[in-house]
């Protein structure tokens, strides 16, 4: 780490992407943060770059180093961001904090808002990727769901008591006016694509509303990743237990999409015939049914739920209800006792 006041050694900006650059942020983090924080966040890294370096099986060591200097960069950022709030970091000490120059961090992130989200150009290709290639008689909704699944692989391979962050960061989000103004942008950049990507498909002006409700749908499919993976992981749930409930919740929105879009599937495999687009409103009809299903259990749950506090509610009126009789007797007769001992004098 540079010392403060000092400018940091440009080859420090490389230092970062060598093998021990993860030993290196550890200690930074130790030092700034703790060692519990430290420990967490190493736990973590080594997981995810494992599953990383799974994904990126062609990927060149000056192409590894440039992405583990930008990576590091973001973990230390975002790990201050967190613990002491975003508005009260600054870029500049995050340079000197990791050591290398301010220039070094905003060669890598353009505004301070893009070291929290970090990911969000890969998260684009893979998105526009996914509508890009798509599988003869492949829905949009099916390829963009196939792709968030692939990213729950992860899951399993994070340790335990290391994603306890995933709660503090977002609400970290929610409670930051800029990190939401960013996030909106954010979605409305990924919208933008999708729309642009889903109208050359059917060649259709983006401006249609077709492509335009579609894409805003399908974007929707990653809110839900994300909101999901934040409920879960605030219950309790890790490893595949935590994937298995996220990828549940994005099935249940998946078919719920297939319904309203089947129409515009239609559009996008070309089908014409009357007899195909019988077909395509059964299919239609057995991913309602499914849906119809899905929401028949959520909304049983609920009303168990509900039914559970109304009774726990009623519990507690009737206890109240109790006590205040109990001490209005008691009260009683604590009062007539008074006037007896009143009149006992008065006889006297």
């Amino acid at each position: 780490m540079a010392d403060e006041g000092t400018t940091p050694d440009p080859s420090d900006d490389e230092a970062l992407g060598d093998p021990d650059g993860d030993d290196r942020v550890r200690r930074i983090l130790a030092q700034q943060l703790g060692e519990d924080v430290a420990d967490r966040f190493a736990r973590t890294r080594r997981a995810q770059e494992m599953w990383e370096r799974d994904r990126r099986v062609g990927e060149g060591l000056r192409e590894r180093k440039k992405r583990l200097t930008r990576q590091r960069i973001s973990d230390v950022a975002t790990a201050l961001f967190v613990l002491r709030g975003f508005d009260n970091v600054k870029v500049s000490e995050v340079a000197d904090i990791v050591g290398v120059s301010e220039k070094t961090v905003y060669n890598y992130f353009p505004t301070k808002e893009s070291l929290v989200f970090d990911e969000v150009d890969e998260s684009v290709e893979r998105l526009v990727t996914a509508l890009r290639e798509l599988e003869p008689g492949e829905s949009p909704t099916r390829a963009v769901l196939k792709t968030l699944k692939d990213d729950l692989a992860g899951f399993e391979m994070i340790p335990d008591g290391t994603d306890v962050f995933m709660p503090m960061f977002a609400e970290m989000v929610r409670s930051t006016p800029s990190l939401r103004a960013a996030w909106l942008e954010i979605h409305r950049r990924v919208v933008d694509v999708a729309t642009e990507e889903l109208a050359a498909r059917v060649e259709v002006d983006p401006h249609d509303p077709e492509p335009m409700i579609t894409a805003r749908a399908l974007v929707g499919l990653q809110d839900i990743f994300f909101e999901s993976t934040v409920h879960h992981v605030g219950e309790g749930l890790r490893g595949q237990q935590l994937r298995d409930a996220v990828e549940g919740d994005l099935d249940r929105a998946a078919r719920l999409l297939e319904t309203g879009l089947w129409s515009f599937n239609l559009l996008l495999q070309g089908r014409r015939t009357r007899q195909q687009l019988k077909d395509a409103a059964n299919v239609a009809e057995r991913a309602r049914g499914q849906v119809l299903d899905a929401l028949g259990s959520a909304r049983a749950a609920w009303h168990e739920r509900t039914h559970d506090q109304r009774e726990a509610q009623r519990a507690a009126q009737r206890a109240a209800r109790d006590a205040a009789q109990a001490a209005q007797a008691e009260q009683r007769e604590a009062q007539r006792a008074r006037r007896e001992r009143g009149r006992s004098r008065r006889s006297r």
